[in-house]
């Protein structure tokens, strides 16, 4: 076969392989393969060793050793791997295409259980169908494709390489499930609102801006499905939510991802006491489902999630951690440029926020509700009825990081507007813009609620003991690679 261009010597082996596979009229992509059972299942199943049990199954070879007239290969599903023996007088007329395959090639078998002289539990196969050529060698290091920039990458690669990380991410499509489950046996109603809009808004972030042609209008990608919730509550909806992406245009790090899944409910009659109460519930039986103890690892801290969790006032900790009071603005002003905060464009409450970042949430380490926000700071929530400068708003904080954002919800219209107004001031042109239809759905009349948005891909991370945003989601936004000059 001539040499082909651009492709490295193992590539061109592997090239030679295929064609040699369609000479011996053997389709190297096969087709439908039915009646296949999962590696686990098989495992299971054959536990007693009885005889003339039967196993048909596909997979990917994840390792080869070919001994003469016997090739052992271990094939990996989703659930798992087992042996295929290979022998030369069982396969015959196949023993050619046997001796053609090669690691990460993707094969079904069919024959007949048993175990080796070492116990190892085998398929002895008297057939083998290929239905799927690898034209690429998996990774050098097959037991660990290593480098995390590439496993982000090649999470196709990945995925199958490293088995910690299938895993990682069917736990997370369980936790997902059961938390759907929780909120549905509790009698709220699952729903899906936009994820492009005409205003941004729900939260104070930068979206990302696109364009529809036909309505020639710009639209934005979600940066929360708040506001459509909450009309939900007008409309007699009294128990939502909804997860699904938000999009923020902003940085990248190993607690961020532009893209991002969150949790999303409102519950009418209710208040943050009462979203307090079902954050714990919910999280505290994920932990007991999916952790070994109520003890969890994360990085190089124990996150310990026995009840009843810290609640603990945003102004105590402020005080606590940053030496000062939050309504000396002075001091917090002074105490920002000793952390090197710009602070001289800034509202004084966006300053004592900023400080509180800076030397408050990295020592929450076991879950802590942080409760009652500078009211400035929540334009959405009820005010204290104790004390209107603060906020009936809560923030879990669970390993340093922000994990839940709850309110006591705003109801009164005229208050309501009034805080987007002064919201809106200093926003560029392009965001200025009040929804005013939601100021007119509150003014039909929107019930009392409590409302609560979780951030999936954070709690997943602190369950599976994954310290990157990038661990937790099967394709994370990464920097382009340069051209090579």
């Amino acid at each position: 076969m001539a040499r082909q261009r651009g492709l490295s010597k193992l590539e061109q082996a592997r090239e030679q392989k295929l064609s040699r596979l369609r000479q011996l009229g053997v389709e190297p992509y096969g087709g439908r393969f039915d009646g296949t059972e999962s590696t686990a299942s098989i495992r299971e199943r054959f536990a007693d060793d009885k005889t003339g049990r039967r196993a048909r199954c596909a997979g990917r070879i994840v390792l080869l050793r070919n001994i003469g007239k016997l090739i052992f290969i271990t094939l990996r599903d989703s659930t798992g791997t087992i042996q295929l023996g290979l022998s030369k007088k069982v396969l015959s007329e196949q023993w050619d295409t046997a001796k053609l395959l090669e690691l990460g090639d993707i094969i079904g078998a069919e024959g007949e259980l048993g175990r080796t002289k070492t116990g190892e539990i085998t398929i002895w196969a008297e057939t083998i169908t290929m239905l799927g050529k690898a034209l690429l060698p998996p990774p050098e290091k097959f037991h660990g494709l290593a480098d995390p920039d590439l496993r982000y990458r090649q999470r196709y690669v990945d995925l199958w390489a490293n088995p910690e990380v299938m895993e990682r991410f069917k736990t997370r499509s369980a936790i997902v499930a059961e938390v759907r489950s929780f909120l549905q046996h509790r009698g709220f109603v699952e729903v899906e609102t936009p994820m492009m809009q005409s205003i941004a808004g729900g939260a104070a972030a930068k979206p990302f801006i696109t364009h529809h042609n036909s309505l020639d209008i710009d639209l934005y990608l979600r940066i929360a499905p708040e506001l459509f919730l909450k009309r939900l509550l007008v409309g007699g909806m009294e128990k939502v939510f909804e997860i699904n992406r938000n999009f923020r245009n902003e940085g990248l790090s190993r607690r961020h991802n532009p893209e991002f899944t969150m949790l999303e409910l409102y519950q009418a009659y209710a208040d943050y006491n009462v979203m307090m109460a079902l954050t714990e519930e919910l999280i505290s039986s994920l932990v007991q489902r999916h952790c070994q103890s109520m003890q969890v690892s994360f990085g190089d801290m124990t996150v310990d999630f026995a009840g009843p969790w810290r609640r603990a006032k945003y102004a105590e900790l402020f005080s606590e951690y940053a030496g000062c009071d939050i309504e000396d603005v002075a001091s917090v002003r002074n105490k920002a440029a000793d952390l090197e905060i710009d602070e001289s464009a800034m509202d004084d409450v966006v300053v004592v926020d900023k400080v509180f970042e800076a030397v408050v949430e990295d020592r929450l380490e076991n879950p802590t509700f942080v409760i009652d926000y500078p009211a400035q700071l929540c334009p959405l929530t009820k005010p204290s009825g104790e004390n209107p400068k603060f906020a009936e708003r809560f923030e879990l904080y669970i390993a340093g990081m922000e994990t839940a954002n709850a309110y006591t919800e705003l109801n009164d219209p005229a208050v309501q507007e009034a805080n987007f107004k002064m919201q809106l001031r200093g926003q560029t042109e392009t965001m200025a813009t009040m929804d005013t239809d939601f100021i007119s759905a509150l003014k039909y009349g929107m019930p009392p609620a409590g409302g609560l948005g979780i951030g999936i891909n954070r709690l997943i991370m602190v369950l599976t003991g994954a310290t990157s945003i990038r661990d937790v989601v099967l394709f994370p936004l990464l920097k382009p690679i340069p051209p090579k000059p």
